[in-house]
């Protein structure tokens, strides 16, 4: 059966139900299958052609914060991006897992769909950004290098393997989930007002999500991928280097905890035996 053709005022469909109407010649739409529009896509827009255009974009976006914020430093219009990334990479994440699929803990392996490539490309242009500005300004430790770096390569790999962006996806979501609190702290920090309720507010959060999403929930992770016979080797490498930084990451913020709950106790038995202290004194003078 050739083509189904649509006029302007009266549309007839005989073909199957996965078509897709593209292009207008001649006054008339054409369908076609939906199995032969991945291989459109990827013939207009090829993946590096998509990783470049997310890499300028990022890279635009810190070019206008630095001109719209010419009083502060550079690290503060990349905080920004970063923000923006976060927030931005959080929702499609979680509308790619949660919604519209596959499902990563029972589907690790499985091939890239249309909407998940696009994630990753947007993220991989992300951190393709923030990983030369960390070199050039060299703010970050090796750590931080390290785990970009990582990441970059397992979102390279998905992609041009065409399979497992639903685990990889999964991971974005758990790294990012936390990442605008990290921010919001940090901005808290540079106007003075960390040391506040806000700032208690933003660092419990930070402590619960980091430890239930990407402590919790990726060991979940790591298991179904390890546990699964379909990704590669080298993408079940990635991911139990991926948790192995987390844990790193979190025996630091344990300490950090530790060191803030030791100072507000601390601080509350300062003010309570000071409290006491003025109750005792005004007691005896009225005696």
């Amino acid at each position: 059966m050739g083509p189904t053709v649509c006029q302007r005022s009266k549309c007839s469909f005989n073909a199957r139900e996965d078509v897709v109407l593209i292009g207008l010649k001649n006054e008339h739409l054409v369908a076609i299958g939906t199995r032969a529009w991945p291989e459109l896509e990827r013939m207009l827009f090829p993946l590096p052609l998509r990783v470049a255009c997310s890499l300028l974009a990022w890279l635009s976006l810190y070019a206008w914060f630095c001109r719209r914020y010419k009083h502060r430093n550079y690290e503060w219009s990349c905080r920004l991006v970063t923000l923006t990334h976060g927030i931005l990479a959080t929702c499609l994440s979680a509308y790619i897992g949660f919604i519209d699929g596959p499902w990563p803990l029972s589907h690790p392996g499985s091939p890239n769909t249309t909407l998940q490539v696009h994630g990753l490309c947007l993220s991989l242009g992300y951190f393709l950004f923030d990983l030369c500005w960390c070199v050039y300004f060299q703010t970050e430790g090796a750590l931080m290098l390290a785990h970009h770096l990582v990441s970059i390569l397992g979102i390279t790999a998905s992609l041009a393997l065409g399979e497992s962006a639903a685990e990889v996806n999964a991971v974005i979501f758990g790294s990012e989930i936390t990442n605008p609190l990290l921010q919001a702290r940090w901005f808290l920090k540079e106007m003075g007002c960390y040391h506040s309720f806000t700032g208690d507010v933003v660092d419990f959060f930070f402590v619960v999500l980091f430890t239930g999403v990407r402590i919790g929930v990726g060991a979940w992770l790591m298991y179904c991928e390890l546990a699964s016979p379909k990704p590669r080797w080298y993408i079940k490498l990635g991911g139990v280097i991926m948790y192995a930084v987390s844990w790193v990451f979190m025996v630091s913020i344990c300490r950090f905890a530790r060191r803030k709950s030791m100072k507000k106790y601390h601080a509350w038995r300062s003010r309570r035996s000071d409290e006491l202290y003025l109750k005792t004194n005004g007691h005896l003078k009225n005696h």
